[in-house]
């Protein structure tokens, strides 16, 4: 089976497309570099571009399961094995050009990652990546039975806040994205919490997960502010009162805000629109019968 096509061999557009697109982050920086459009150190700055999509494609891959529900496409699962590989893959690139950048001494790569506090956890979240990649195949789910390879796979929430903390430590000055990234990853995780302790997508209303966007968004500021306090030393209701007026640009708190409420607006609109197309119960009776 391609990647592109269902088990019938059938081309899925759907498939097709997201295939095709998760081989543009790392085409747009290989000509990137080429043409010398990576600044001074084009190097380093692929090694972070690569490393942004590596997690990118994490946490899009995170999202699958919530899209699927909230927004009533089914067949979105189809993609979400394909996106976690192309995860595994950026970040084993991640690593290849960081050896480069270290001309290839893997004596001295193996000392930094032991060394660097943020160099060995982001090691470690690649390693776990490797394993749930090993073991993506219908063939390995039916070696290991569906019970086993699920806990496997579950490691993978675990991954997620790994890479988040490699992502945030590396970042240093600026930490807006990481943090845009850690309050995404919280929604993701209490979404999940929440449907483990429901019986099925049903119970799992929207406005809960509206509820849930809104808590991220407070978590996300809070956050930040703890950070910038413990770090540099500012007021945490200044960082609080930045995140709620766009004079400064648009802070990473307003940034979950707006990402989760568009994935909750789309939901109501799909529901609505399903509703209105759905066909009306015709009477199980006849007028004539009634009388």
């Amino acid at each position: 089976m391609l990647p592109w096509t269902d088990r019938g061999g059938r081309l899925v557009p759907l498939k097709a497309l997201v295939f095709a697109g998760l081989f543009l982050p790392g085409l747009w920086t290989a000509a990137a570099f080429a043409l010398g459009e990576l600044g001074a150190r084009p190097l380093t700055e692929a090694i972070h571009e690569i490393g942004l999509w590596a997690i990118r494609f994490l946490f899009l891959s995170l999202a699958v399961t919530p899209l699927r529900e909230l927004w009533r496409w089914p067949r979105l699962v189809s993609v979400r094995r394909m996106v976690g590989v192309a995860a595994f893959a950026y970040a084993a690139i991640h690593l290849g050009l960081y050896i480069a950048d270290q001309a290839f001494d893997l004596s001295k790569v193996a000392s930094e990652i032991v060394l660097r506090f943020y160099l060995t956890i982001g090691f470690a979240a690649l390693l776990g990546l490797a394993a749930l990649a090993a073991t993506s195949t219908d063939g390995m789910v039916r070696r290991l039975g569906g019970k086993r390879w699920r806990r496997l796979h579950q490691l993978v929430y675990l991954i997620g806040i790994v890479a988040s903390v490699h992502f945030f430590l590396q970042s240093k000055a600026n930490v807006a994205e990481p943090t845009v990234m850690a309050g995404l990853g919280a929604w993701l995780l209490a979404y999940r919490v929440r449907a483990w302790t429901r019986e099925g997508a049903a119970r799992r209303p929207l406005a809960a997960s509206a509820l849930l966007a809104l808590a991220a968004a407070v978590a996300t500021a809070l956050g930040e502010a703890v950070y910038y306090w413990i770090k540099m030393g500012v007021d945490p209701l200044l960082v609080l009162n930045t995140n709620l007026s766009l004079q400064a640009g648009l802070r990473p708190a307003m940034a979950v805000l707006m990402i989760l409420a568009g994935v909750v607006v789309a939901a109501a609109l799909r529901g609505a629109l399903a509703r209105r197309a759905a066909p009306r119960l015709q009477p199980a009776y006849s007028d004539a019968a009634a009388e």
